[in-house]
């Protein structure tokens, strides 16, 4: 099997390209670098093409594939450009999908629980979107090109949009402020210092472990179904959770400080999956629950 990855060199994408690659694919990252951790990519074997998803000539170059899973994608939610946020998570992601559409090949793609903003939860793919932001309003762009084409054609190759909410893990250190709460709660914990969230950490998060997030994409994969999805646990938990469990794991005892949120307008305070459709569907639940996923994170990985 020949797998096409883009956004390969980044946190998710990375994470799937060893996991395909250990299944014994052929694979090929196809990704720009500008924000990705080229260290993800240290020991696998995969094809490196360095080139942007807004380059429309790069598919005329593309061998023959079995599948494409589409990663790439500006993720920093507090981004001012607006411009370029929809360039590359709008009109990148067409480009990708018209390719696997015109040569009918199967097409995983990440969408994102932001498509949902302050809605009600637990969250069903089925409600009304209303995007707190031009980031989550990208990805609902894509969502809703998905489900036009599913309207006015009936030839199409599967097509799984994969709504993730918030996923933490391996590979994700590259990503700075737009590392996972938990990433960044760790570093402030390393070095000894209380660790700061938002007053009164009792935002409520649905947060999935990468190995969890992988499972969900190679299951897309033997999936003859087209769907969008949800991927979470289907529980949400605090961020003063992940301050207790963190100070369990790293056998301290930190006290939190908190202060105001400066994105109120844009910040959502809940978020919980709905997953009947996901479990329905792939047949697939989170093997991780926070627990288990932050103690495997720092164990085998952070140290």
């Amino acid at each position: 099997m020949k797998v096409l990855v883009t956004g390969g060199a980044g946190f998710i994408g990375s994470n799937i390209v060893k996991a395909l690659e250990a299944k014994g694919a052929k694979v090929i990252v196809l990704d720009n670098f500008s924000h990705s951790g080229y260290k993800n990519l240290f020991d696998v074997k995969a094809e490196i093409i360095c080139a942007d998803i807004l380059d429309e000539s790069i598919y005329k170059k593309l061998p023959k594939l079995d599948a494409v899973f589409h990663e790439a994608a500006i993720t920093d939610t507090i981004l001012k450009d607006d411009t370029k946020m929809m360039e590359v998570n709008f009109n990148g992601f067409k480009n990708v999908l018209n390719f696997c559409v015109k040569n009918n090949i199967k097409f995983v793609y990440a969408s994102s629980a932001g498509v949902y903003g302050e809605g009600p939860s637990p969250m069903k793919e089925g409600q009304k979107c209303i995007p707190h932001n031009i980031y989550g309003y990208s990805k609902y762009l894509g969502d809703c090109f998905v489900r036009e084409l599913w309207k006015n054609n009936k030839n199409l190759p599967s097509i799984i949009g994969l709504r993730y909410f918030n996923v933490y893990g391996p590979g994700e250190s590259h990503k700075g402020s737009s590392a996972s709460i938990t990433y960044q709660l760790y570093l402030q914990m390393k070095k000894k210092l209380n660790p700061r969230v938002f007053n009164y950490g009792e935002q409520k998060r649905d947060f999935i472990y990468v190995k969890d997030i992988v499972n969900v994409n190679l299951e897309a994969l033997n999936s003859k179904e087209s769907a969008i999805l949800n991927v979470g646990t289907g529980k949400a938990r605090s961020f003063n959770d992940i301050i207790f469990i963190l100070n369990k794991e790293m056998k301290s005892n930190l006290k939190t400080e908190y202060f105001d949120n400066p994105y109120k307008d844009t910040y959502q305070n809940f978020t919980e999956s709905d997953t009947t459709l996901l479990n329905k569907i792939l047949k697939v639940k989170a093997d991780f629950s926070l627990e288990k996923g932050i103690g495997d994170y720092i164990n085998n990985y952070l140290g």
